[in-house]
């Protein structure tokens, strides 16, 4: 069972091919150009470096958004434009969801975050969990991704009166303003640790098709906070 991720809500491009093992293999450019001059070259490039031809994918996985309206219509085209003639499943991974991916497991609040400009944030908000009985954690999401200037989102964190890891650009980008509202609450993550990755979306595709999730694939659409 093969699982192919991509991402390219933000100016980060990534693609990667994850099994039940675990992940096979990554390709992840942070160097400015289109993504749709990056896209599909790396995934011939992932296909080949990894000897595996995209026939093998058995789903793929599409990071949704929020993010770069640009970015997310080229991912979305790219992913239906593969997929459709290969009638494989493709199911949307919000794109906070899978940057909480890259802390799987880990005890407390985690609130990822993407700076939208404007003085705000696209933020959401996760817990790690095991359910009685299973072997592995699942991640529960306890605010959806929102729009917010940062200073009402802090007020939402604070309201759970215990530690959260702040992680993505936005993190960064408004650190003074977590630090003054959140104080020690607060655990700003290294920004290396908050790129969007196709690695994470591929795992978190993974733990949806293993769960037997499907998606109607006309109506996977990305997911824009804010009207263009």
């Amino acid at each position: 069972m093969l699982i192919l991720g991509i991402e390219s809500a933000t100016p980060v491009a990534s693609v990667a091919l994850a099994d039940e093992r675990g992940l096979v293999g990554e390709i992840t450019l942070n160097i400015g150009l289109t993504h749709s001059e990056q896209l599909l070259p790396m995934l011939d490039d992932l296909l080949q470096q990894t000897r595996h031809p995209l026939s093998d994918v058995a789903c793929m996985g599409i990071s949704s958004g929020p993010g770069s309206f640009t970015g997310l219509r080229i991912g979305m085209a790219t992913a239906k434009g593969l997929a459709q003639s290969r009638h494989m499943p493709v199911l949307a991974i919000p794109t906070l969801e899978a940057m909480a991916w890259q802390q799987s497991g880990m005890d407390g609040l985690i609130s990822t975050m993407q700076n939208a400009r404007r003085n705000q944030i696209y933020g959401a908000l996760y817990r790690w969990k095991t359910p009685e009985g299973a072997l592995f954690p699942v991640l529960e999401e306890l605010l959806p991704a929102q729009a917010a200037a940062p200073e009402d989102w802090a007020l939402r964190l604070r309201e759970y009166e215990e530690p959260v890891a702040l992680m993505g650009d936005g993190a960064m980008v408004y650190a003074p303003i977590w630090r003054e509202k959140l104080g020690s609450q607060a655990r700003i993550l290294p920004s290396y640790l908050g790129l969007a990755r196709g690695s994470f979306v591929a795992l978190a595709a993974r733990q949806r098709y293993m769960a037997g999730e499907k998606q109607d694939f006309y109506q996977i659409k990305p997911l824009y906070i804010r009207g263009i």
